[in-house]
């Protein structure tokens, strides 16, 4: 078990693509269990394989704050067949990541994830074509203004990739409207890294956009790409797969999201 779990893991807990890179380099273990369950346990449920508990690599029990995610994670292992995949486990990749990465350090974990809004890819804008440029407008600016309205956050725009130092006052007040509880900045940590943009997670913890048109949104420019030129497979087998980490990290996000998140 201790084994499985430092292959699901990765080198960084929270970098998703990081964990597929580990996780198709090593062999695939077979199924050792026959029935996975959820039970009560402290701090929310824990899942069980063969009624005992799964643990991470250092011994911790995971506890999982929701019911509804804990069922969910357990039926990623009730669905495994004669060998274990864990590429198709991503919420029991986020689930151990919480548990034995970001509990003890969520501020090292926040700030961490705080520094994507120095240079976030909604501030680097196309200067052409016209049709590339009125696509990211459309997509991104509804969630740059939403930013500046409700959470005082104002940020600089720029043409080009030449890097532009972000206010302090901005960044500030992106960081103050993430959440504290550490299943939520996880979930959001891991948004961030799929979609490269902190500011499109954020605007998703608060509803002001949802998973669609966050998805949409950090694929403006490979989506009008390919409307140009055609569709590359092997880019589109690579967007399959953080689609579903990202579907994963939503899942996560929509059951243990606090009841007001900080911030409007």
């Amino acid at each position: 078990m201790r084994e499985l779990f430092d292959e699901m893991a990765g080198r960084s807990p929270l970098d998703p693509q990081e964990a597929v890179r580990q996780a198709t380099r090593v062999p695939l273990r077979k199924r050792f269990y026959k029935e996975a369950g959820v039970a009560e346990a402290e701090g929310g449920f824990a899942i069980t394989l063969d009624g005992k508990p799964i643990r991470t690599p250092s011994g911790r029990q995971v506890a999982i704050p929701s019911r509804k995610l804990a069922d969910a994670v357990a039926a990623e292992w009730a669905a495994q067949e004669e060998t274990i995949k864990p590429l198709s486990m991503p919420l029991t990749r986020i689930a151990n990541s919480v548990v034995e990465g970001v509990i003890d350090r969520i501020d090292l974990v926040t700030d961490d994830l705080a520094k994507y809004f120095q240079s976030d890819m909604l501030f680097y804008r196309a200067g052409y074509p016209d049709g590339l440029v009125a696509s990211e407008a459309a997509h991104w600016d509804p969630v740059v203004f939403w930013a500046a309205e409700k959470l005082g956050a104002h940020f600089i725009l720029s043409e080009g990739i030449v890097h532009v130092t972000q206010p302090d006052g901005a960044i500030q007040a992106a960081r103050a409207a993430l959440p504290d509880d550490p299943w939520s900045v996880a979930a959001l940590h891991v948004i961030t890294t799929l979609t490269g943009s902190a500011l499109l997670a954020l605007a998703l913890c608060h509803g002001a956009r949802d998973a669609d048109q966050v998805w949409a949104a950090a694929y403006v420019d490979e989506d009008w790409n390919a409307g140009k030129w055609g569709v590359d497979e092997e880019a589109a087998a690579r967007r399959a797969a953080r689609l579903r980490d990202f579907g994963a990290a939503v899942t996560v996000l929509a059951a243990v999201k606090p009841a007001e998140a900080k911030g409007p």
